[in-house]
């Protein structure tokens, strides 16, 4: 691997004890080294970029100010902390970042101490913070300083307000700061990126930051808390100048800013000043998303995670493969969604904060009226898709597999138990690569299958995909509907056919075969078609059954299986405990068949990051386990003889 050397004053730097023994008018030079390391690591090695990019002085202003692991730093999403991970002991590992059995692309307890709470969901940093602060509070550490970096993105998660409206009134000694760029992965929307911007902007605030500095100013200067001018600053704040106009202000919290997240030596100022006031205070701090490198200033989105690039020219790195590829599942299901839309006036389409990344941003161009971006709230997008559904739209509500974790309870009550027709497009089911677990989608089918009324499927390919959306919008089917999807690219390039109805429950025989069958749910198919292809070759002869859903079951395809095969292998990219697998263990039970059954899936633990391949190898449902499994289990009963003879 190529090694990636530090500036000489990062060089020096392995952990923030070395941080601190650095001069203060030094710190621009180290921002500078930091930035150019981040830079230099991901064009070569990969991995998100352009919010780590725009954080470097608040990195280095906080492990400089406050004394780190002790002091806790809580990063929200984790996206922004490649900083923070090359500042604490990781520098030299972290080439190593999202890659297979290297380190984390998220913050996580268990790779190092000054990791002090797992993240890879949003908005959770600060009721994490106040959780810690209360203990601290409670086990007599007064002084312990307990800090949520948390982006205006995700601020727009309701959890957030929740930890705010608690903080508020809790009393304990947490920092909130707030890192306003106004991106997430996409552009941020709603009422409160408005209002962030009018502080931003605004006279009345710039007035109001300055007169809190310079009361904080003359705190700094006298060496003890002076409760006579922190009563002075505490007027200031809640007197006349705003009178509770500012909300953080009317949530509880001691609200300074804007301030300048580029400027390292004010910002580690501000955080000296910080740990001389108690109670709960928010630091808003306006900040650029690829601060230092042009081309990621320039176009934030495509800068979240590009790929490799030319670290000179910002030329991002294509495939030198130039023959047609199969599309991704998500530009399918984007382009369909148009097609859907432009043939059905009621269809809608709801995403909370990932456009792109759902490819839901197709239909914003071309229909911008019926399609919605909601932020980072989850339950939200669900809430206010079971809502247009009341009035006879049909909401097609694109969220990650993992991230509907987040609504369940929505799906469950305001959509299932009403039997609303919403149609939930579950992008990144199944291994999600190198974010790892906190994103991996491995427990929808087990989640969904449980709910009453829902209709549980899963495509094979992007036809099937496309007839699975657009038999979804038939009135027959008027009812919730969920459909599951890998990351990454599809297997056909001739994918856009007419669209064909698929009933609901049927599933399909893909192939013919007298020693044993394959039941696929999803496109882990295409790998079983491999495997059958092999196994031909050595004279092994399987059946293979696409399920297409696991709810309702294909009952009258099962009883031809279970009938013609007593020998089974079920293969789903998804947890087998409550997944595919398990509902046809329960058919075969209810049915009193006999027949010996294998089930292949993601193993009763979280799978850790790593490319595909290289998980679905260590899950054992590649092509290869595949094949294996099929011999094992066609050779079971002649190895138990002669074991026994």
């Amino acid at each position: 691997m190529m090694k990636i050397e530090p500036g000489p004053y990062l060089k020096n730097i392995e952990f923030p004890e070395d941080l601190r023994k650095v001069n203060e008018e030094d710190l621009v030079k180290v921002c500078s080294d930091l930035r150019q390391y981040i830079i230099d690591t991901v064009s070569v090695y990969g991995g998100h970029f352009g919010a780590s990019l725009g954080v470097v002085e608040l990195s280095v202003a906080l492990h400089y100010a406050f004394n780190t692991p002790n002091d806790q730093l809580i990063w929200d999403v984790g996206h922004q902390a490649y900083g923070h991970k090359i500042l604490t002991g990781r520098r030299d590992q972290f080439h190593t970042n999202r890659i297979y059995k290297g380190l984390s692309g998220f913050p996580k307890r268990s790779e190092s101490e000054y990791d002090a709470f797992g993240v890879g969901h949003s908005s959770t940093s600060i009721s994490a913070a106040l959780g810690m602060a209360v203990a601290s509070k409670l086990k007599g550490e007064l002084d312990k300083q307990h800090v949520a970096i948390i982006g205006d993105g995700a601020l727009t998660g309701g959890m957030a307000f929740e930890g705010l409206n608690h903080a508020g009134v809790a009393n304990a000694n947490v920092i909130v700061v707030l890192n306003d760029n106004c991106m997430s992965i996409d552009p941020n929307v709603g009422a409160l990126k408005e209002y962030l911007t009018d502080i931003t902007t605004s006279p009345t605030y710039n007035k109001f930051k300055d007169d809190i500095w310079k009361a904080l100013d003359r705190l700094s200067k006298l060496g003890q808390v002076s409760q006579d001018i922190l009563s002075k600053v505490h007027d200031t704040l809640k007197g006349g100048l705003l009178k509770h106009s500012n909300l953080f202000e009317a949530l509880g919290f001691r609200y300074f800013g804007p301030v300048d997240g580029h400027d390292v030596n004010h910002l580690v100022k501000i955080f000296e000043d910080f740990k001389k006031i108690p109670g709960p205070k928010l630091l808003h701090c306006v900040t650029v998303k690829g601060k230092g490198f042009a081309p990621a200033e320039k176009d934030q989105t495509k800068w979240h995670a590009p790929g490799l690039f030319d670290k000179v020219t910002g030329e991002i790195y294509k495939s030198p493969n130039t023959a047609p590829q199969a599309p991704k599942y998500q530009d399918v299901f984007g382009h369909t969604m148009v097609e859907l839309a432009n043939l059905n006036e009621r269809i809608v389409g709801v995403t909370p904060a990932m456009p792109s990344g759902s490819s839901m941003n197709i239909m914003m161009n071309a229909l911008p009226d019926r399609a919605f971006d909601v932020g980072i709230a989850e339950q939200h997008a669900v809430t206010f898709s079971a809502g247009m559904a009341t009035q006879g739209l049909i909401p097609f509500c694109n969220i990650y597999s993992t991230f509907m974790q987040r609504a369940y309870d929505q799906v469950v009550h305001d959509v299932a138990l009403q039997n609303l027709h919403v149609v939930f497009c579950m992008d990144r089911a199944g291994i999600a690569g190198a974010d790892g677990p906190t994103h991996h989608g491995m427990l929808d089918v087990p989640y969904m299958r449980c709910v009453p009324n829902m209709v549980v499927s899963a495509p094979m390919n992007e036809v099937e995909l496309r007839n699975l959306m657009y038999s979804a919008t038939l009135d027959k089917n008027a009812g919730p509907i969920s459909i599951r999807y890998p990351r990454g690219n599809g297997v056909m390039i001739d994918w856009k056919q007419p669209f064909t109805e698929i009933s609901i429950g049927k599933g399909r025989k893909l192939r013919d075969g007298k020693d044993f069958a394959i039941l696929s749910f999803g496109t882990v198919g295409n790998m079983a078609v491999q495997a059958l292809d092999l196994l031909q070759q050595d004279g092994l002869n399987g059946a293979h059954y696409d399920l297409r859903f696991v709810k309702p079951l294909d009952v009258a395809m099962l009883h031809e299986v279970f009938k013609n095969h007593h020998k089974i292998i079920t293969i789903e990219d998804g947890t087998i405990m409550g997944g595919a697998g398990s509902a046809i263990l329960e058919f075969m039970s209810e049915h009193h068949y006999q027949s010996e059954l294998i089930r292949l899936g993601m193993p009763d633990k979280y799978i850790e990051h790593g490319e595909a391949h290289e998980l679905y190898a260590e899950c054992n449902y590649d092509v290869a386990a595949i094949v294996k499994t099929a011999k094992t289990l066609t050779n079971k009963i002649a190895r138990k003889v002669a074991t026994t003879v």
